[in-house]
């Protein structure tokens, strides 16, 4: 089967096609046939070596990737159990997050499938997973109520995107930042209050919130710096393993998505929000597989709006 990854850790161009056997499924698993694999600035990691200790023992290539969206194959099922509730079943499009991507074929456990969302193409429907789970992950730490204070640093991207949206869905009163060239976008996903985008993004927050917000996500990866945007006692999410302080009281919580890997009913509610609008799946531009180097450089550029989304 066609994939795309690197012999050797590098920049973009150290992504090219190469040639894998085909996985097999196994008991529990679920064999899918990709369609679309987003691109994640997790995946530039896995190019550049970044992340090789979390290789160890693990021969090249190396193939990036964490979402797929494409469609189960019943002649390759493995004899386990699929999903018990029938949300994604063979021949069924299923959205899916899931290490190696970039590939024709993906083996993952049928926790870790759902149904992709009525309406949506494979390349929307392939930027969901990852950034929906991880957001997921964040807001459940977090433990906010109803009616509580969110604020939200990276509102314009992906991951900041969903937390807007997924924390207007929860009740919560968002505070987000954006650059000027993106205050309208933010605004449109649902912010109650949009500040400019910086380092000083706790004295922002602290503006229109005095006390700061009940809690944090990070998606802007300020790490210290969104701490002063927390009231004492808050709580605050990251999500490239920054572990924080602990002071005035507040806590941090690092976001690792593949702790919900397999939490097949968040995945499928992520999906019905989806379908229900209160998820908007953006797409930033799609590209054949064989030009992920070209994907890589535009990411690393700055400014995507969205996800950058490889068909196979």
């Amino acid at each position: 089967m066609r994939a795309v990854g690197v012999t050797e850790f590098g920049g973009p161009e150290a992504l090219h096609v190469i040639e894998l056997p085909e996985p097999q499924a196994g008991p529990g698993e679920m064999r899918i046939r990709v369609r679309a694999a987003a691109v994640n600035p997790t995946d530039t990691l896995i190019r550049t070596g970044a992340r090789a200790r979390q290789l160890p023992g693990i021969p090249p290539p190396h193939v990036p990737g964490m979402d797929v969206a494409g469609v189960t194959r019943p002649d390759r099922r493995g004899h386990g159990h699929g999903p018990a509730d029938g949300r994604a079943r063979d021949g069924h499009r299923g959205a899916l997050g899931v290490a190696r991507a970039y590939s024709e074929f993906v083996v993952v456990p049928a926790g870790s499938v759902a149904r992709a969302p009525a309406g949506a193409t494979d390349a929307e429907a392939a930027t969901l997973p990852m950034n929906g789970l991880t957001v997921r992950l964040a807001l459940d730490v977090l433990d906010l109520a109803p009616g509580e204070t969110l604020a939200v640093s990276g509102a314009a991207g992906a991951v900041g995107g969903y937390a807007v949206q997924l924390g207007k869905a929860a009740g919560l009163r968002v505070i987000a930042d954006a650059a000027p060239g993106d205050e309208q976008l933010v605004k449109e996903l649902g912010a109650d209050v949009v500040v400019p985008r910086g380092d000083d993004f706790g004295a922002q927050v602290r503006a229109v919130a005095p006390e700061g917000a009940d809690g944090v996500i990070d998606a802007a990866l300020l790490d210290h710096l969104a701490f002063p945007a927390v009231r004492d006692g808050g709580r605050v999410a990251t999500v490239r393993g920054f572990q924080g302080t602990r002071e005035r009281g507040t806590t941090c919580h690092p976001v690792l998505v593949r702790s919900y890997a397999r939490e097949q009913a968040k995945l499928d509610q992520l999906r019905q929000q989806a379908e229900d609008g209160q998820l908007t799946l953006r797409v930033a531009a799609t590209l054949p597989a064989d030009q992920a180097a070209e994907a890589h450089r535009r990411l690393e550029a700055g400014g995507v709006r969205g996800r950058l989304v490889l068909e196979f």
